[in-house]
């Protein structure tokens, strides 16, 4: 497979690595680019999550919540400007309280009655483009409910009441205190947004995920020289602090890092039946390729150049 200064460009922002380091892992890896990332990471020239993820669209991640359930909502825009336009704001709020009344599947959202109005979600969207001047999407809308306790959710750096670039809900089951329940859900909910875990617990981190870890682990044992024996042994290691440091039951939790979240449950004095069943963590425009304008190209191009 071929591939072009595009691909290097974007395996560079991926990565941080050096352009000929790049290059030679395109190479290496016949242009695929996830190959590559993972042949940086196994030469010890990437790290995991350098840039992953990276924030390239605008809009706004939008929650609402009743008693035992909440929703969160991303809604796209062409432009921070845009973003912070009051008329911008109160559409993805009232999709926020549309949502909470459906399952939360995207398509649902859409189809629903937009508050204090005869359109649907989708309708009032399209319209409002024309109003504010920019395109503008509902990406993606989750739901969670916990009829046995409760569900929090957080905003980090809101910009307006539960309006911000990155939202996190988390349900908690117990029979316990209600709110000293909710109080500790939402510090489990700020740790999410800091942490960004890839899963509840061990169990729950897909087989493809540990996967392609313990190949690029196995790839680094191995650069080291050792027998097969010992590389062995480094797997495993390396793959039980994986887990760790992945799933958020087994993470350090970040207002006691003495602790894992897990034991922090059993101290919060919220009854001994209290387990967490669910988070979800959205920030705006993750995953979302932007097209960047190369200015000086533009000009040497006008040029002639």
């Amino acid at each position: 497979m071929s591939f072009t200064a595009a691909d290097v460009k974007a395996l560079r922002e991926k990565t941080g690595a050096g352009m000929m380091d790049c290059k030679k892992a395109l190479q290496e890896n016949d242009g695929d680019i996830d190959a590559a990332v993972d042949w940086l990471r196994a030469k010890g020239i990437a790290k995991a999550d350098k840039k992953a993820g990276r924030t390239a669209a605008e809009g706004l991640i939008g929650v609402a919540s009743d008693a035992n359930s909440a929703v969160v909502v991303e809604v796209n825009c062409e432009t921070d400007f845009a973003a912070r336009n009051d008329a911008f704001q109160t559409i993805v709020r009232h999709v926020a309280q549309s949502a909470l009344g459906t399952d939360g599947l995207v398509e649902a959202v859409a189809n629903a009655a937009y508050p204090g109005g005869e359109k649907n979600v989708k309708d009032t969207i399209s319209e409002a483009v024309g109003t504010i001047g920019e395109n503008m999407t509902l990406r993606r809308s989750q739901k969670l409910s916990q009829p046995e306790g409760v569900v929090a959710h957080y905003i980090h750096n809101a910009v307006a009441d539960n309006l911000g670039k990155l939202g996190v809900l988390v349900a908690l089951k117990t029979s316990g205190d209600k709110e000293k329940a909710s109080a500790f859900a939402r510090q489990v909910a700020m740790h999410v947004a800091a942490v960004n875990p890839v899963a509840l617990t061990p169990d729950d981190i897909p087989a493809d995920v540990a996967e392609r870890e313990k190949a690029i682990f196995v790839e680094q044992a191995r650069e080291s020289g050792k027998p097969e024996n010992i590389i062995e042994k480094m797997v495993e290691g390396r793959m039980r602090k994986f887990y760790q440091e992945s799933a958020l039951v087994k993470q350090a939790f970040v207002m006691n890092p003495d602790v894992t979240v897990e034991q922090a449950l059993k101290d919060a004095g919220i009854g001994d039946d209290a387990e967490l069943t669910g988070f979800v963590r959205f920030l705006v425009g993750e995953g979302i390729e932007k097209e960047e304008d190369d200015f000086a190209a533009e000009v040497a191009a006008a040029a002639g150049k």
